[in-house]
């Protein structure tokens, strides 16, 4: 987490000459953030570093976000061509530690993401790629591609493809909403006095079923979701908007496929770059993935799975690897 070799020149240029520059987090990606601090003004650097990322898909959700009444961070300096965005603190209060410290208070930050989604779903999708049925298969197959190998397995494939062929109509997006695709509890930030979201990582939203987010933020890779919360959650986002049985199968459906494509890319994350901690979450990502199959909508997929990937093979690929070679 050294900072980036034109990162105090960047901050000079733009008024912070001097400033302090500290690790704040890495991610998933090639992304990292520093915290700059300068006298009593503090920021945040975002190390985006070409060509593995860009930082135009950010600006363009950030602006259309912000148009549009919700919290993302305002941005005060970018220089593309290195990779650097300069941007508003949010602070630290995450609701992931927020409703880890006060688990009866939980279930109001829970509803205040939920009333998000509500609100974000009454605006058209923005101007984004679709989130569509050949996009969803291409994540599925990472599954196959990375799971499945790390732990010794040699699957059907064609007949993986199949399987969530047969299921995707379910979550046709008629019409489109905007979807930010990483909203969990370590993206929402509480911000100001008020304790408002402020939202974070959404630069690779796309147009796609409303239903998505909702399972990005209920059955969440990173921290266990009580199922009652889960049930709640959904009961109030459908009252809110209407949402009949179509919008539960979509959802399960889309559970299933973004469980799925974790375990791979978690896969990935330990196999290909180095970062063991993921493959630790994959047996809570197990569990959100059979409590989807076991809706009747998702048959054919529950098959493929039955048939293809043992129970025992389902867990930490990183520990199950090992077994293998002991």
């Amino acid at each position: 987490m050294t900072p980036p070799a034109g990162a105090a020149a960047f901050l000079a240029q733009h008024g912070w000459g001097g400033a302090s520059i500290v690790p704040l987090a890495g991610d998933a990606s090639f992304r990292r953030y520093f915290r700059v601090t300068q006298g009593d003004r503090r920021a945040v650097l975002m190390d985006a570093p070409p060509p593995q990322e860009e930082t135009a898909p950010f600006l363009s959700v950030a602006a259309w976000l912000a148009e549009r009444g919700f919290t993302a961070p305002q941005v005060h300096a970018v220089d593309a061509a290195q990779g650097l965005v300069l941007l508003e603190d949010f602070g630290d209060d995450r609701l992931r530690e927020a409703a880890d410290a006060a688990p009866a208070a939980a279930i109001a930050h829970y509803e205040a993401a939920v009333d998000l989604l509500i609100g974000l779903h009454r605006h058209p999708a923005g101007p984004f790629a679709p989130y569509d049925a050949a996009a969803l298969h291409r994540e599925a197959a990472v599954f196959v591609d990375w799971y499945c190998p790390a732990v010794g397995l040699d699957v059907n494939r064609d007949g993986y493809v199949a399987a969530w062929d047969a299921v995707f109509d379910h979550a046709r997006a008629d019409p489109p909403v905007t979807v930010l695709r990483d909203y969990h509890a370590e993206n929402l930030m509480l911000v100001g006095p008020e304790r408002a979201l402020g939202l974070l990582d959404f630069q690779d939203a796309l147009a796609g079923h409303r239903a998505y987010d909702l399972v990005s933020l209920l059955q969440d890779a990173r921290r266990d979701v009580d199922g009652n919360v889960e049930e709640a959650m959904l009961a109030r986002y459908r009252t809110a908007t209407g949402q009949g049985d179509d919008f539960l199968a979509a959802y399960h459906v889309l559970g299933a496929q973004r469980n799925a494509k974790i375990l791979g890319v978690f896969t990935r994350l330990w196999r290909r770059d180095g970062k063991a901690r993921y493959s630790a979450m994959c047996p809570r990502v197990w569990a959100y993935l059979e409590r989807d199959l076991s809706n009747p909508v998702l048959e054919p997929v529950a098959a493929w799975f039955d048939e293809q990937v043992p129970p025992e093979l389902r867990g930490d690929p990183r520990m199950l690897a090992q077994s293998r070679t002991a």
